[in-house]
């Protein structure tokens, strides 16, 4: 398997993740409040743009849709499309995937999308900006570097053991 190939797989990643965040935010940036600061989401709540509850229910949904579509993807391309097998291949491929996944989700997402556009804005929040802090930044950045290889690893295994 090339890399080049791994580094377009991750590529259709980070759009899947683009189009949910669109899709969350087509109504407004108060759709995807929940990935915003507690502080951001009281103040949502406050000026009536939104519920807790409808908070608690969004994130759950997009948790679980999200998490389960990209680890289905990540499974299809890696065992499906691209026939690894044993875990060194697999967990490699999941590896490149998710990394590439999580550099869009860095740089484009986080970085462009929310910090330097409008379409993240929820009005009446503005004072509470950024979004991101540079400690959450940072807390991303190792969530991210430190979990792809455990999520690599955790799916090749299950993917070793249900392939032999």
């Amino acid at each position: 398997m090339s890399v080049f190939t791994l580094i377009i797989e991750g590529i259709g990643l980070g759009c899947l993740l683009c189009i949910f965040c669109a899709i969350g935010i087509r109504s407004g940036a108060v759709g995807m409040v929940f990935l915003y600061d507690r502080k951001v989401q009281e103040r949502a709540v406050k000026l009536g743009l939104t519920t807790e509850e409808t908070i608690r229910k969004r994130g759950r949904l997009f948790r679980t849709l999200g998490l389960s579509g990209y680890l289905l993807y990540v499974m299809i391309c890696v065992y499906g499309i691209n026939h690894a097998r044993g875990f060194p291949a697999g967990f490699l491929q999941c590896f490149v995937i998710l990394s590439v996944m999580n550099l869009i989700d860095r740089f484009l997402i986080d970085e462009y999308w929310v910090g330097h556009t409008g379409d993240w804005v929820i009005p009446g929040t503005e004072d509470l900006r950024p979004y991101i802090s540079a400690a959450e930044k940072k807390r991303k950045w190792l969530m991210g570097t430190a979990g792809m290889p455990v999520i690599a690893a955790v799916l090749s295994g299950i993917m070793t053991l249900i392939l032999k």
